[in-house]
């Protein structure tokens, strides 16, 4: 496919994710089949030979977090993808990598689960996800999407972020978003790696310096604390800078939808549908769902009267709007499961009682 740059093309969800590494300067890809994500490592065995790259399917999803351990260790911008089942498979080595302090950006196109699931669409992963789904006191910095153009921004956007905290970073999308075609416009200016900011603690060769080592074994208990305590110090800068949201008709709004991803798309027709018919609703769409808007929902909550969380799970999202609405207002929950994907009138079907409750 021919990369035009500054003019709309259209092009595939994970297509655009995997563009989106290349213009960031990832030039190391380890990944393992798995649908609904296959585009992904389609595209970078095609496209990361071109600027001089490493792709490598790997044996396993096991063994592709580890040899990105390995890249990002050797201070590569390094990658890895998979689909909801297959991310579980690198929660081992997620935890050793945010505990040795190694940037990378981990794609999850998320399908329908527990277990093997499906291949639909769904949001089932969100604990996982923001809440660590490794061993031990770390987190995941996360972003989720709602379009082609916001998939390629974020992951462009999250090797920078990545190297910023030496944390890894996870994109959420799902089957829905990874297949679709949209128009999307590529930037003009793309990264050349030799062109960012060195790492100094890489372990790329001494070269008359003392040796750097990468580790996540610490045998004193006050020297893991100290470890510990630092990673928490960057989560809790990123908590100040990273936070990433989006309003729609809030203004006037007595109920608010949440939402995100898919679940958002489908949300705000219903909010549009909603406002037609003279329902004051609006939408609020968490971006960073770590780390999470929680001040900016307090407010919305002091805003409206209720709060409706539509999302593709039985209840998980919902659970850190509830923390972060403390009691401000009535959170309510529409959740479906399975990869079952509401139309805007089913959301409407919900959004219409709970008006006429505030209305009473």
């Amino acid at each position: 496919m021919a990369i035009r740059r500054g003019e709309r093309i259209l092009m595939r969800g994970n297509e655009a994710i995997a563009q989106a590494a290349l213009d960031a300067g990832c030039r190391a890809y380890f990944g393992y089949p798995i649908t609904p994500q296959n585009q992904i490592p389609e595209y970078f065995a095609a496209h990361m030979p071109e600027v001089g790259g490493v792709f490598i399917q790997a044996e396993s999803e096991v063994a592709a977090i580890n040899m990105v351990y390995g890249a990002a260790a050797a201070g590569v911008r390094a990658m890895t993808t998979s689909s909801s089942p297959g991310i579980s498979l690198k929660q081992e080595g997620l935890s050793y990598m945010a505990e040795s302090e190694l940037p990378c950006v981990v794609v999850n196109i998320m399908r329908g689960g527990s277990g093997l699931g499906n291949i639909a669409p769904a949001q089932a992963d969100y604990f996982q996800a923001v809440k660590g789904g490794g061993h031990g006191d770390y987190r995941t910095l996360v972003f989720a999407g709602w379009s082609v153009q916001e998939l390629y921004d974020l992951t462009r956007d999250s090797f920078d972020i990545a190297d910023r905290y030496r944390n890894p970073v996870m994109v959420l999308g799902d089957a829905l978003l990874g297949q679709m075609m949209e128009p999307i416009i590529l930037p003009q200016d793309v990264i050349d790696p030799d062109d960012l900011p060195p790492k100094p603690w890489a372990t790329n060769g001494a070269k008359g310096r003392p040796r750097n080592i990468i580790n996540s074994l610490y045998i004193d208990p006050a020297d893991l604390e100290q470890v510990n305590l630092r990673l928490q110090a960057r989560y809790d800068e990123a908590a100040r800078r990273e936070v990433r949201y989006a309003g729609e008709h809030l203004e006037g709004a007595r109920l608010a939808l949440i939402a995100y991803g898919t679940a958002a798309r489908v949300s705000i027709s219903a909010v549009e549908e909603g406002r037609a018919a003279g329902l004051p609703v609006g939408l609020f769409r968490p971006i960073s769902l770590y780390p999470f808007p929680s001040r900016e929902i307090a407010a919305l909550a002091e805003q409206v009267e209720a709060i409706l969380v539509v999302e593709l799970s039985l209840g998980q999202l919902v659970e850190d709007v509830r923390l972060a609405v403390e009691g401000r207002c009535p959170v309510h929950l529409y959740g479906l499961s399975g990869g079952i994907v509401p139309t805007p009138a089913e959301v409407l079907q919900k959004i219409e009682p709970l008006m006429a409750e505030t209305r009473a």
